[in-house]
Formats: C-alpha cells, sequence, structure tokens
C-alpha cells in the first residue's frame, strides 16, 4: 500500500495496522485482558480487542480524558477547552468494562491488576499509563509551583490554567517556555505552543513576546517552525539553544524567575515543561527500567523485563519511534493483534508503524513530519525515504491544506478511540 497524508487523514493513522480488526475471534482464543490507562493507546487498544471477542476491562481514574493534541489552540484561544474532553460511553458500548479507579499495583504471579476496592484477573495486562512529570529534576519547581508555572503537559486545569494566565497578561509581557531533553511527550509540541501563543498575543498584546529556553540544539520540524516565525511573527518568538545558555537549571515560583547557566529570565507567565518519566504504576510493575522509561519488544510492545505485560504509548520505549497520540494509536493496534494471536498459541509478525505529527503555527498554517518504524535489531527503526516532513518554502495555500489535514486527523482519531 502507498502511504500517503491522505491515506493516513482517512485512516486516523492505522492504515498499516487495521487488517487484523477484521478478523472474528474463536472462542477458544478469548481471553481476559485488562488495560490499565485510557489515552490514546489504551482506549484504542481496548476497543480493538473487544472487537476481536476478547473480555476486556479498562481501568482508568478519570471520567474524562482531556487530550493533549489540540490543547494548544484551547491556550491560543482557538478552541474551548470542551473541544478536547472526551469521555468513556463509547468505548462502554463497543462491549468494554470500564472501571473508575486506580491501579495500585500488579501481582505478576497471581496475574491480577491490584485496585483500592479489590483486583482484576488477567491473561495479558495492556500498561497505558502515559507519563509521570519528575518535579524533583528541576530545583524550585514542584506540584505546588505548577500552580504558579504551569506545564499543561496534561491536558485539562493545567491548560485552562495558563489559558487565564496568557488573558491576564498585560501588553509588554513575556511568556517564557521552558522545554526539557529528550525523551519527553510530543517533541514538536512546546514548539507547536510557542507559535500559537505568539498568534494571540500578535492580535491581541503585539508589544508582548515568546521566550523559548531550550536544554537542546536542535528540536523536530526545527527549519519549517523558524520559517514560521519569520514569516507569521516576526520580532515575537526568541528561542535560545542549550549552546547559547538556553537550559533551565532552576526555577523561582514566588518572583517568576527561570534561571539558566548564565542568566536569569523574570517573564510574566512562566510555561515550564519539567523533564519526565513513564507514569508509576509502571515503575511500581517493574517494567520500567532505570532510564524511567519502559524496554518492550517491537513485535509485540510486551515487556522486555515482565513477560504477560505490554506497554504501548509515551511510556514506552520504542526506538526511533516518537511519543505522539498517533504513535500510541497505532502500536495499540500491533499491541492488540500480537495478543489476540498469542491467545490463540499463534505467533507474530514483524509490524510496520506508521507516526504523523502535525504541527499548527497558525489557524490556516501547518506542516508535518511522517515516518514509517519496524523492528530492527530489537528495536523500532525508522524505515528510510518512507517518511518525510512538509517541504520549506511551500505556498500559503499548501500550509492551509496541512492545517485542514490537522484538523481532519483529530476529529477522525478522536471519533474513531472514544466515538
Amino acid at each position: 500500500m502507498r502511504l500517503t497524508r491522505r491515506t493516513l487523514v482517512a485512516t486516523g493513522g492505522t492504515a498499516l495496522a487495521l487488517p487484523f480488526l477484521n478478523r472474528a475471534a474463536h472462542a477458544q482464543g478469548r481471553g481476559r485482558v485488562v488495560v490499565v490507562g485510557g489515552g490514546f493507546g489504551g482506549a484504542t487498544a481496548a476497543r480493538a480487542l473487544a472487537s476481536l471477542g476478547h473480555e476486556v476491562t479498562l481501568v482508568e481514574r478519570q471520567p474524562t480524558y482531556w487530550t493533549c493534541p489540540f490543547s494548544n489552540t484551547v491556550l491560543a484561544g482557538l478552541n474551548p477547552i470542551e473541544s478536547i474532553a472526551f469521555g468513556y460511553d463509547g468505548l462502554s458500548a463497543a462491549g468494554v468494562t470500564v472501571v473508575r479507579g486506580e491501579a495500585q499495583g500488579i501481582d505478576t504471579d497471581a496475574s491480577q491488576v491490584r485496585l483500592s476496592d479489590g483486583s482484576l484477573p488477567y491473561d495479558r495486562l495492556i500498561l497505558a499509563p502515559g507519563i509521570d512529570l519528575r518535579y524533583d529534576a528541576l530545583p524550585g519547581y514542584d506540584e505546588a509551583a505548577s500552580e504558579v508555572m504551569p506545564h499543561a503537559w496534561k491536558a485539562g486545569a493545567q491548560t485552562e490554567l495558563l489559558r487565564r494566565q496568557l488573558e491576564a497578561m498585560e501588553d509588554g509581557g513575556v511568556v517564557a517556555i521552558a522545554v526539557p531533553e529528550n525523551p519527553f511527550r510530543c517533541p514538536p509540541g512546546p514548539y507547536e505552543r510557542a507559535s500559537l501563543i505568539a498568534h494571540y498575543l500578535k492580535s491581541t498584546k503585539p508589544r508582548s513576546k515568546v521566550l523559548i529556553l531550550d536544554a537542546k540544539d536542535a528540536f523536530s520540524k526545527r527549519p519549517l517552525f523558524e520559517e514560521a516565525w519569520a514569516a507569521l511573527y516576526p520580532g515575537l518568538v526568541e528561542w535560545v539553544p542549550v549552546s547559547m545558555g538556553g537550559k533551565v537549571v532552576g526555577v523561582d515560583p514566588a518572583t517568576l524567575t527561570l534561571m539558566t547557566d548564565f542568566a536569569e529570565h523574570q517573564v510574566a507567565v512562566a510555561n515550564v515543561i519539567p523533564p519526565q518519566r513513564a507514569g508509576g504504576i509502571a515503575d511500581a510493575s517493574g517494567v520500567a527500567d532505570a532510564t524511567g522509561w519502559c524496554p518492550v519488544s517491537p513485535e509485540t510492545f510486551e515487556s522486555a523485563l515482565v513477560p504477560g505485560i505490554h506497554v504501548i504509548g509515551d511510556a514506552c520505549l520504542a526506538g526511533a519511534m516518537p511519543k505522539s497520540a498517533f504513535s500510541a494509536n497505532a502500536q495499540a493496534l500491533v499491541a492488540a493483534q500480537a495478543i489476540d494471536m498469542l491467545l490463540r498459541g499463534e505467533t507474530p509478525g514483524a509490524p510496520k508503524l506508521i507516526n504523523t505529527c502535525y504541527s499548527l503555527a497558525a489557524p490556516d498554517y501547518a506542516f508535518t513530519v511522517a515516518g514509517v518504524y519496524q523492528p530492527v535489531e530489537g528495536a523500532l527503526a525508522e524505515v528510510e525515504s518512507a517518511g518525510g516532513t512538509s517541504p520549506v518554502g511551500a505556498p500559503p495555500d499548501v500550509r492551509a491544506t496541512e492545517a485542514d489535514y490537522a484538523r481532519a486527523w483529530y476529529a477522525t482519531i478522536t471519533g474513531s478511540v472514544f466515538g
């Protein structure tokens, strides 16, 4: 199959993983699968396995899932917060048992997930816990500080908080975004955020600016972002890489000050994105290694540390495949296919997975990076010449079309996962 952007939009990014879902489950292959975490990865896997006839229970502590994709449009005032909120009635209607609660631990010997009020037995377990923020990794920053210097890297209340701060800021203020080292959720996300905040400032507070303090010297789609900043927001966005003293090494919430190795920046609004690791249940169940992330088999996403547990989405170490909603969706379908086959005593084959990441620099200006990945020597590697980025120097109508693609992708994936 030829991979095109139109194909990706039409399928919600799962074009290479969908065919297995059309195969009916045999009675003797029916298994009990517990999925912990109801984001793009967990919800996709739960729906897929239920469609194959398995007994699926999804454990999720929140009644509403707030998507990180398109949360930056909320910050810019382009969409209301309700536009990124999704519930789980659609999954219940699809045959998934949704349990509102939090996994306290995993008893691997008994194959049970421990909850506060009981336990759930499983034949196979999928962990999709997303990320935890490493508050201890940045001096001066903790959970209390995030109420003053919001991270907004878990969407919902933090998104609303940062939006209120932007609205309250006087014209002429500086909005600082502190970006951590890799790996972290959604590598292009901070730069899309800077772009859309700049869009808001340009129209409402034109004497203000966005300052990006970065712990890296390079980032995803850098030439495309820099082209957009020069064309759309000249003088409004400043990027300071680590080699120029951009790494934030400490913060003072009381004075809204960010410290780097060479300077102190007192700002009007501070968006501090701290380093991250796999969600807490990953560490508690033994599937996270010393990096804080979870090594997995690239064929099945089964944990390399604990048999019978599969880890998908932002929490896993997926080689060259980035941490994104698109990736989580694709990994979930591969893991579901693998579990279906393993429960039948079959051997899963080597998959190909795709990821496409759309970035909005303005409501009518977007660009894309896409990649195809396959197992190579125990890790997912990018297939050469199978992906790529939008061209630099494209005319405005191309950028506007890409923005339409981005909105179509979001509507398609949220509808197919949560609808």
